[in-house]
């Protein structure tokens, strides 16, 4: 067979990871592959030829949708022309559903093999989108054991790949190797990290919140340390801003570039906000508290359409409340402070959620790279 043309479509830091890895394992078998379209930093270092960088596609919530509509649109329908002027051997949409999957119903009209990684979240909300999911694409990769059984009656071919945070992150943890790594000083201090996400938008909403949080923590706790991790320089200089709009320039806040999984690896507890980095704290064992905020509109509509009483992937994995859920007008600086430190101080619940983690981390532990690279090979042609 010849050496394939793939395109793919990632739009965010949580789709760059999962794309980045299924790019090395293809590679491994089809070493003279060529990938391309829509991907980030390190599906670009994996040797994706990025048209467009994923940064085009992270907005958050229907409103700030809306606000981007327009330009979203123009880089889909040019991304549309380019594909079917010179058709790829299979296109690949990472996640991104309401961006990929238009794009895929198109491509497979036009007779170009389509996959779609990461089933979108019709377990929580929208569930009508399963029928329109069946008709977009010819195979689906699904990172949860849940998730296949939702498709079993519209025919799709659906292949469980497990979650590949969970390969990468060992079943045990050394808080205080993490600690060194990140040269923290010794001593009895609780250690706080705050991820107030990964997009601009995310941390421009959620930035002080995130600091008057930490305020409220040193009272309680006057020796702690605060670690945040944050993915670009941009959002970095969202969040230095917030900490001297909220005179916390004197406070202990250690900003990381990147090093989430060390951060929260380091930690005694975390403030997370809801996302792919909920997955990666109970990967690491490390107690947290979840919290979301949007805007007043985008709000509304996804209350009315979730089905679910959680958000956060370790209490949907759990099908119970596991750690703590703050979300919109019930995310106050007060609340998440106390939930933290409880968790802090509580040895029997830092316990039972160990046990709990771990057992999600063995099953979501399934070489996800490799089975979702064998998936992708079953449905390029021959």
């Amino acid at each position: 067979m010849a050496a394939p043309r793939i395109a793919l479509v990632a739009g965010e830091a949580s789709g760059d990871l999962l794309a980045a890895h299924l790019i090395e394992a293809l590679k491994r078998r089809l070493p003279g592959a060529d990938f391309c379209g829509i991907g980030g930093p390190k599906m670009q270092r994996a040797g994706f030829d990025a048209w467009w960088p994923a940064e085009t596609l992270a907005v958050r919530g229907y409103a700030e949708v809306l606000r981007h509509y327009r330009e979203i649109a123009g880089v889909r329908r040019a991304l549309l022309k380019r594909l079917l002027a010179d058709p790829p051997d299979v296109f690949i949409g990472v996640d991104a559903p309401d961006f990929n999957l238009w794009l895929e119903a198109r491509l497979k009209r036009a007779g170009i093999r389509t996959v779609h990684y990461v089933s979108p979240s019709v377990w929580a909300w929208r569930g009508g989108r399963v029928k329109r999911i069946a008709r977009s694409v010819d195979h689906l990769l699904a990172l949860f054991p849940f998730e296949p059984p939702l498709y079993e009656k519209t025919g799709l071919a659906v292949t469980y790949v497990g979650h590949p945070v969970a390969d990468g992150v060992p079943l045990e943890v050394s808080r205080s190797e993490a600690r060194e790594r990140l040269d923290l000083p010794a001593g009895a201090r609780p250690v706080f990290a705050l991820l107030p996400g990964s997009r601009q938008s995310e941390v421009r909403c959620m930035a002080a919140l995130f600091i008057k949080t930490a305020g409220l923590l040193r009272t309680r706790f006057p020796d702690a340390l605060f670690l945040v991790p944050l993915v670009s320089r941009e959002t970095r200089n969202l969040f230095e801003n917030e900490i001297w709009a909220q005179g916390a320039q004197e406070w202990p806040i250690n900003m990381l570039f990147g090093h989430a999984q060390d951060a929260l690896a380091a930690c005694d507890a975390a403030l997370v906000a809801s996302g792919t980095a909920t997955l990666e704290a109970a990967l690491l064992k490390t107690p947290m508290v979840i919290t979301y905020r949007m805007s007043p509109w985008s709000w509304w509509l996804m209350k009315r359409m979730h089905y679910q009483p959680w958000v956060g992937l370790p209490n949907i994995l759990a099908g119970r409340f596991v750690v703590p859920e703050f979300l919109q007008d019930d995310a106050t600086p007060e609340n998440l402070a106390q939930a933290l430190g409880n968790l802090v101080v509580d040895t029997e619940v830092r316990k039972r959620l160990t046990n709990c983690f771990t057992d999600m981390h063995r099953q979501l532990r399934q070489n996800t790279a490799e089975k979702a690279a064998g998936a992708i090979l079953s449905v390029l042609p021959q």
